[in-house]
């Protein structure tokens, strides 16, 4: 059953981080080179930080800023401190925003999920510190708890150690990164301190007990034998003595600064958290409560779901039986200090989802479309939310998508209503003859591709899918009028006239404007 958990982690890693078929080897995919654009960098959007009314994003194409509340944004893709890397973790602490770095690194035929390292910036974004992604050295075979000298297994290399969340408690850096387990650092990441957390088989542990269990994330030379709990997803300190930590094997909660620990479980209390696995965890500050997307790990009595605690993690109520969460954002009612309510908002990978009585209900989100232009993002698959009160009393709902990023600007009372921008990344067109399709590869289970195309006036347009053969699959407009002069999308959402979804392979998209030269393009689709 360990060894199943392992193989799920390579799945469950390619879909957390959005990239069903990873972007690398993409057809004639744009990507922004340059620095200033109007929309970030990526259409996959892990991660989306608010600080001081700058908005950060982790996204595949790694890091995008915005200090204009969205009207033009920083991309440090192919920039010197970032490359090609993507983005999978942020982190704001005393003036210093912390982005953690990854990419896939082929193995043995597979994609393998490798963390390298994380960036940090005391001034705003302006320059950079890069910090090697943490491993331990081969003669780190044992670590001091308390009375205890443990065994531990070092992890040595990157692969499958890659940081998932980023946490602080005064000056302390606190990372969860799957096989390097929970570590932290007091000294801006100069050097790292592995965390000992419960086995499985144990619910708490403090230094004074007496123990005989290994440290280690996955199986090595200590045997077999592996702990889901040493398996690190997330991490939430709430003060500087308070932390939880959600692994492969429940929720872990310090009281003293995270050198003891506790355990919750779905099997070892009255009312559990609906699975093991917790990908996220975090704080409603109206009212303290902890919120935790839990999936199913191993237990045949574990579902996926939302767990939430108001009494420190005694008990949990579980919500949105079988969604697949992945994170939370919560609008807040009155003043800072003085919250009189807030909105819950719960990202999932089927939907986003939002409630106003504290989980009793839940109201999923609209179509969303952008007011002026029209394009939507056209997916159910959520990333990512959270939001930023503005000085004129509105909130804005940042979320993040598989298909790009939207924001709703609402006032107070609003619900679901209000304002709607949708940012896509996709490059100008240098000429009317240019075309292309992104994503390019994509996959219909997870989204649509948009081609884009331009048309020099008013014209009626014609869109047809076509396959290897140049047989007719699905005519997306037909004699379509477009008034005005300019760039245009149009979506596909991979499926044929019958509304099957076509199989893999190679497409061709034909695209007739008035009587010009038709224009032809290319897309990959992968499931």
């Amino acid at each position: 059953m360990k060894k199943t958990i392992l193989i799920l982690f390579v799945i469950f890693s390619a879909h957390l981080f959005a990239q069903p078929k990873p972007f690398d080897y993409e057809l004639n995919q744009k990507r922004m080179a340059k620095i200033e654009d109007s929309a970030p960098a990526s259409n996959t959007i892990e991660k989306i930080l608010v600080q001081d009314n700058v908005i950060w994003l982790a996204t595949s194409n790694g890091l995008s800023k915005s200090t204009d509340n969205g009207a033009s944004w920083t991309n440090y893709y192919n920039s010197k401190d970032f490359g090609t890397e993507s983005v999978s973790a942020l982190g704001y602490n005393n003036g210093t925003i912390w982005a953690a770095t990854w990419h896939y690194q082929e193995e043995l035929g597979s994609n393998v999920p490798l963390g390298t390292g994380l960036r940090y910036s005391t001034d705003q974004g302006q320059t950079w510190t890069t910090i090697n992604q943490p491993v331990d050295q081969p003669g780190d075979s044992s670590i001091v708890y308390g009375i205890n000298t443990l065994r531990a297994l070092p992890v040595t290399v990157p692969e499958q150690n890659f940081i998932y969340d980023i946490g602080f408690t005064g000056n302390t850096i606190w990372i969860a990164s799957f096989a390097g387990g929970l570590r932290k650092s007091s000294d801006m990441g100069k050097t790292w301190q592995r965390i000992v957390l419960p086995p499985d088989y144990l619910d708490s542990i403090k230094p004074s007990d007496t123990l005989h269990f290994s440290l280690q994330p996955v199986a090595g030379a200590f045997g077999k034998e592996s702990y889901l709990n040493h398996r690190v997803f997330s991490v939430l300190p709430v003060n500087d003595s308070t932390i939880y930590v959600g692994t492969a094997g429940g929720i872990n909660k310090s009281t003293d600064g995270g050198v003891s620990w506790a355990k919750f479980n779905h099997t070892n209390q009255s009312k559990p958290i609906s699975g093991n696995f917790i990908l996220s965890l975090r704080k409603n500050d109206y009212d303290n409560s902890i919120w935790a997307a839990t999936w199913k790990a191993e237990g045949q009595t574990e579902f996926y779901g939302v767990s939430t605690t108001h009494d420190g993690g005694a008990s949990w109520d579980n919500y949105l039986t079988g969604e697949n969460a992945l994170d939370f954002g919560f609008k807040y009612f009155g003043n800072i200090g003085n919250y009189t309510g807030a909105d819950i908002f719960v990202a999932a990978s089927d939907g986003l989802y939002r409630s106003s009585n504290n989980g009793s209900t839940w109201i999923n989100a609209p179509n969303i479309k952008d007011d002026v232009s029209g394009v939507g993002l056209n997916t159910r698959s959520f990333r990512c939310v959270k939001t930023n009160k503005l000085n004129d009393g509105t909130t804005d709902i940042w979320i993040g998508s598989l298909n790009g990023l939207a924001k709703l600007n609402e006032k107070e009372n609003d619900f679901w209503t209000g304002s709607w921008k949708v940012f896509l990344a996709s490059q100008k067109l240098e000429s009317t003859t240019e075309t292309y399709a992104f994503p390019n590869p994509f996959s219909p289970g997870q989204g649509i591709t948009k081609i884009k195309y331009s048309t020099t006036g008013s014209a009626n347009v014609t869109i047809r899918i076509l396959d290897f053969g140049m047989n007719l699959v699905r005519t997306l407009v037909q004699n379509a009028p477009r008034n005005s002069a300019g760039e245009h999308l149009e979506n596909w959402d991979g499926k044929d006239e019958a509304g099957r979804i076509v199989p893999n392979g190679v497409y061709f998209y034909r695209i007739d404007i008035g009587s010009e030269k038709p224009l032809f393009g290319k897309i990959m689709v992968l499931m």
